[in-house]
């Protein structure tokens, strides 16, 4: 079984200790990767970038046309782990009691004409969901995993349900110019640690994807990590060192994206309406402290944060009128923020 991580942060006092847990971690992460790329061909980087968001203890977005692996990928990481999942498949019909649950009426089973409520969960009450094409539901059910993906609980009829933990919702969705489809609200958007974006197979990614799924054989995923040691491989990255003028950084990054603010470069104030919240500095340190160990390292480096800004900034910047005539994208806005931003710490 894979849970070979455990312990707690207490547990890593010595540099001895530290190292073996890191390199436990490593092998994990390894494990996991090798496991889900018996099913995924390519996009080395998507699911990298699943994993560490894993790994940081955020929910994840994954944008794309249909038909490139989205849900493959998530369906395929949950079956590597010892996790409860469930998957709600989004459309316009899609109610919110659909997706957290209702309460029911019963009767008593001893007779007597008795009635009362009971509440029957609903999907959302796994510990790794997979909200598939979330964009295609309105906006009202969407706004259904808000509480589930920051607090970790439900309410329903003022009763609060407590999720398991860990607890991931991994979302999918179809760009936003397709048909029938609903953009969804910033405040959802901000709730997800990464936004990933998916692109097309190259020639020999395409042929090998022929090949396993045209042919007899089917691969079999192995269970790698259980929900325990998850939790401690949360609780080991949340240890990693990051110096004062790297955290610096991360916050210059962020506020860099405001517009008309003291750190903000040109192509904010030309096209971005509103910047990141201070959740995308929080995204860029978690993402940035699992690249570092997992590159072997327990300090975070101005690179580990560079590697994880397009993830976590792009989803975000809300763009002006004047990005879309330009067809400026988020990216690229991000892009420039990072050549602009410098590194040299403003307070010694």
């Amino acid at each position: 079984m894979a849970s070979s991580m455990s312990g707690s942060p207490q547990a890593y006092e010595t540099p001895e200790r530290v190292k073996a847990q890191c390199e436990a971690f490593r092998q994990t992460f390894k494990r996991l990767r090798d496991e889900v790329g018996k099913v995924i061909v390519g996009h080395q980087d998507v699911v990298d970038a699943v994993l560490t968001s894993l790994f940081a203890g955020g929910n994840v977005l994954l944008e794309g046309v249909p038909g490139l692996g989205k849900t493959l990928l998530i369906k395929t990481l949950a079956q590597a782990l010892h996790l409860p999942f469930s998957r709600i498949q989004f459309t316009p019909d899609l109610m919110p009691a659909d997706v957290i649950g209702t309460n029911i009426i019963t009767e008593d089973a001893g007779g007597g004409g008795r009635r009362g409520f009971q509440f029957q969960k609903g999907p959302i009450f796994a510990q790794i969901v997979l909200a598939d094409e979330i964009n295609r539901a309105t906006p009202k059910t969407q706004s259904a995993l808000l509480e589930a993906m920051q607090e970790r609980s439900v309410t329903v009829a003022g009763q609060t349900y407590k999720l398991d933990m860990p607890f991931f919702v991994l979302a999918t969705q179809n760009p936003i110019e397709q048909e029938g489809t609903y953009p969804l609200p910033e405040a959802q958007l901000d709730r997800f640690l990464f936004k990933i974006s998916v692109g097309y197979s190259k020639l020999d990614e395409l042929m090998t994807i022929l090949d396993r799924t045209t042919g007899s054989s089917t691969p079999e995923v192995q269970k790698v990590l259980d929900g325990p040691g998850i939790i401690a491989a949360q609780q080991l990255i949340r240890e990693a060192i990051v110096a004062p003028h790297v955290k610096e950084y991360a916050a210059r990054l962020v506020l860099a994206s405001h517009p008309e603010g003291e750190h903000a470069v040109n192509a904010t104030n030309k096209y971005v309406r509103c910047g990141s919240s201070p959740r995308g500095a929080q995204a860029l340190l978690l993402g940035a402290k699992v690249k570092a160990v997992t590159d072997g390292r327990f300090h975070v480096s101005f690179k580990d944060v560079q590697d994880v800004a397009y993830l976590s900034l792009r989803h975000r910047l809300i763009l002006n009128f004047e990005a879309e005539a330009d067809r400026i994208t988020q990216d690229e806005v991000v892009k420039q923020i990072l050549e602009s931003t410098p590194k040299e710490p403003l307070r010694v």
